[in-house]
């Protein structure tokens, strides 16, 4: 079961604020197994099934999410900042991998980014007048 120092609700939480599809999650998780090694766009295409342009896209969100850094040209790597990272995904392939379809429903059942970011200015926004 995922690493007894986060709690369940500490990863779930993260994959619910960092990760929009499961093709981001497999996507990480590849470059977690592989680390230190940077991945190329292609590598990353051919392992996950996925088109290089879909690929991209993929890579754009984690990159955006600050979970990947680029290395070179059309190469990334994993962001281990802040302190704490290596342990979240550590906990997070444990929990992948024994509750697959739970991990893959709080990523479907979530509001798409763009809503969760426009409530999210909002509740800054109310946070900021108090």
């Amino acid at each position: 079961m995922p690493d007894e120092s986060l709690t369940r609700e500490q990863i779930e939480r993260f994959i619910v604020d960092k990760i929009d599809t499961v093709p981001q999650l497999e996507a990480l998780l590849l470059l977690w197994r592989g680390r230190p090694r940077p991945r190329s766009i292609f590598e990353l295409a051919r392992e996950l099934y996925l088109s290089p342009d879909r690929a991209a896209g993929v890579l754009e969100g984690l990159l955006h999410m600050g979970l990947i850094v680029p290395e070179g040209a059309q190469s990334y790597a994993l962001n281990l900042v802040p302190k704490g990272r290596e342990k979240m995904l550590t906990a997070l392939e444990e929990l992948y991998r024994h509750e697959l379809l739970h991990v893959s429903h709080l990523i479907h059942d979530k509001a798409p980014r763009a809503v969760r970011d426009f409530a999210r200015a909002f509740r800054f926004k109310k946070e900021e007048d108090k």
